[in-house]
């Protein structure tokens, strides 16, 4: 596994900031987890709410990206979180494409402990981005080249 975004060869800094590491993805479907250290916890000693959420998302737009072979990247456009319990240790996200649009793709995702207990369940609306003829990605201003 490597952080999610040397996988998926666009940086995410806050995601690699998290420590999000890239299990799967593929035919609409990601799996990223993250180790819960000390500074990602609330003050009950559980993952912090914006630490799932973010995981959500990351696997949401993973799996977004992965259902479109031109896509260069996927940007959240909406989002809704329902927690569920409480995680310590290794979250798991595992995100899913269930409509992919000529322009937008609705996702949804659940986030489990290392034992499989659920812990929360999201939606997501994410714009596709698709790179351009000529190496120019949709998302940058024009004149960016992207990597090959």
């Amino acid at each position: 596994m490597e952080d999610v975004g040397k996988a998926v060869g666009r940086p995410i800094p806050f995601a690699s900031y998290l420590g999000i590491r890239l299990r799967a993805q593929g035919d609409g479907e990601a799996v990223v987890e993250a180790d819960l250290r000390p500074e990602l916890m609330n003050s009950w000693e559980s993952a912090h709410g914006g630490v799932v959420m973010t995981l959500l998302d990351v696997a949401m737009a993973v799996a977004a990206r992965s259902a479109d072979p031109k896509a260069a990247g996927a940007i959240t456009v909406e989002m809704k979180t329902s927690f569920i319990g409480t995680c310590r240790g290794l979250l798991v996200a595992h995100g899913r494409c269930i409509h992919l649009g000529r322009a937008v793709a609705f996702c949804e995702g659940e986030a489990h402990d290392a034992a499989g207990k659920l812990v929360a369940k999201a939606t997501g609306t994410f714009m596709v981005r698709r790179e351009r003829p000529g190496g120019q990605d949709d998302a940058l201003p024009r004149g960016t080249r992207v990597s090959p």
